[in-house]
């Protein structure tokens, strides 16, 4: 498991008793740095806090696409699943649009003290491209190193954060036959099959 120097900070590692304002996480121009490590105070680690949501995060995921969109893929029932839902009448999201959507849901409510979203080496939405170094390095781990999570810190827009990227997989047929089949898919995209690394869920805690 690759690990990046904490910086503890008290205010963030007591996140389940204290609110903490969400900030901004976009732009390109993130930049690694490097601290030193710090005792913890009591309270929980942004670690242990990322890998909490992002177990949640998951379960809800894959609970959805293999209760509901493979479902009604295999029964051809007369809902279905669509890229296009909004225009299109009887269709309801994919699993990544509504993990999106959670996503900026919780990017809007200033007491979850964290964001987080769905990147990819392979995007078919230019929305989930990596657009910081630690994206991108992270990405790459996970990709190399499937069963382990990467963890970091980044600046961005001034702003320091504790950055956990977690490897994003194929877990129902739905998913690998929407990106296979998909039409921007690009030359050197993969042929993806069960249990491979599609991805990368971001998970982003302010440290300042």
């Amino acid at each position: 498991m690759k690990k990046k120097p904490l910086l503890a900070l008290g205010a963030l590692l007591t996140l389940f008793s204290t609110s903490i304002y969400v900030t901004g996480c976009g732009g390109a121009n993130g930049e690694q740095t490097s601290v030193s490590a710090a005792p913890a105070p009591s309270g929980i680690s942004p670690q242990k806090f990322a890998d909490g949501v992002h177990a949640v995060m998951m379960a809800d995921r894959t609970v959805y696409a293999k209760q509901v969109v493979t479902r009604l893929k295999s029964q051809k029932a007369s809902v279905k699943p669509s890229e296009y839902w909004e225009d299109e009448a009887h269709t309801i999201p994919l699993p990544a649009q509504m993990f999106r959507m959670g996503a900026e849901l919780v990017s809007e409510n200033a007491k979850a003290g964290f964001s987080y979203g769905l990147k990819s080496k392979w995007p078919l939405n230019s929305q989930n491209k990596a657009s910081t170094p630690v994206e991108i390095e992270g990405l790459d781990y996970v990709a190399d190193h499937p069963g382990e999570n990467f963890y970091g810190e980044e600046k961005i827009n001034g702003k320091t954060f504790y950055t956990a990227i977690y490897a994003d997989k194929a877990v129902a047929k739905a998913c690998w036959e929407c990106h296979n089949d998909h039409g921007n898919r690009g030359d050197d995209y993969p042929e993806f099959k069960q249990g491979d690394v599609m991805g990368g869920v971001v998970v982003r805690i302010p440290l300042d």
